[in-house]
């Protein structure tokens, strides 16, 4: 009789141990479902932008989350300015170039004239040529500015005619100028800019005007030596970059492809 009682004593027994530890168990889980998201958005506010945050994901392995800061994908201020410095620079050269181009083509027309007065037939029609392709450069810069949306400045050429050879002189000085320093400064400064039309135009001029240096350098000689009737008789200009050449003119312009049926042909006639 007492065995039979025993058996049921030590089921219940049994039983009342297994309930206490399941609940103990359940109560574990629950803190620690209550306890990781917080960990997790500790973690998360510690980590600074560009750095990882480490998780844990539902089956307890560890995730890297790369923390973004919001609003990282915006451009830098500093990157505005430049882009701002840099337009307001290419606009400041193109006024500078265009202002120079106008001054010189009426400079060399001037020149023109006072070497016909002089008895220099042949340097009258350089500076003649010369002049025609400073105003070709003059147009080209200020279809640029009209592009870009700038106002074109009143220019009122102001220089000095002295005798040919100091005229001759003057211009190899600002032709070594645009050659040596200004054109390549700006083509730097337009290509930081990123504006094509410009690179186009200061480069037709900078091409040319390495040209006309010569041309000038020439002349001087020639004329220095009393040798001024051996130079060129007639020139073409080309009407799309002012590219200038003695005597013949090729096939197409070598520096814009302009084909030579439209170039200017420019003679004492």
């Amino acid at each position: 009789m007492k065995k039979h009682l025993m058996i049921p004593f030590i089921a219940a027994l049994f039983a009342i141990t297994l309930l206490a530890s399941c609940g103990s168990n359940s109560d574990n889980a629950a803190n620690n479902n209550l306890q990781e998201p917080a960990a997790a958005q500790q973690a998360q506010s510690e980590t600074g932008p560009g750095q990882t945050a480490i998780t844990k994901t539902e089956n307890g392995e560890n995730e890297e989350n790369e923390v973004v800061e919001k609003g990282s994908n915006q451009p830098a201020a500093g990157t505005t300015a430049a882009s701002t410095n840099a337009k307001t620079t290419i606009t400041n050269n193109m006024i500078t170039a265009f202002t120079g181009e106008t001054t010189a083509s009426a400079k060399y027309a001037a020149y023109a004239k006072k070497a016909q007065e002089e008895g220099y037939p042949q340097i009258a029609l350089l500076f003649k040529a010369a002049s025609t392709a400073e105003n070709i450069h003059a147009n080209n810069h200020k279809a640029v500015l009209e592009d870009m949306e700038v106002s074109i400045p009143v220019v009122k050429p102001q220089f000095t005619v002295k005798s040919t050879q100091e005229n001759l002189q003057d211009a190899i000085t600002g032709e070594s100028y645009e050659v040596s320093t200004m054109y390549p400064e700006f083509l730097t400064n337009a290509k930081s800019a990123g504006n094509q039309l410009a690179l186009i135009s200061l480069n037709y001029a900078y091409k040319t005007e390495q040209k006309h240096k010569t041309m000038y350098e020439n002349a001087l000689n020639a004329l220095q030596n009393n040798q001024v009737k051996t130079l060129a008789g007639q020139y073409y200009v080309c009407p799309t970059c002012g590219n200038t050449y003695e005597t013949t003119a090729p096939k197409r312009c070598g520096i814009s492809m302009t084909g030579s049926e439209r170039f200017i042909k420019i003679t004492n006639a």
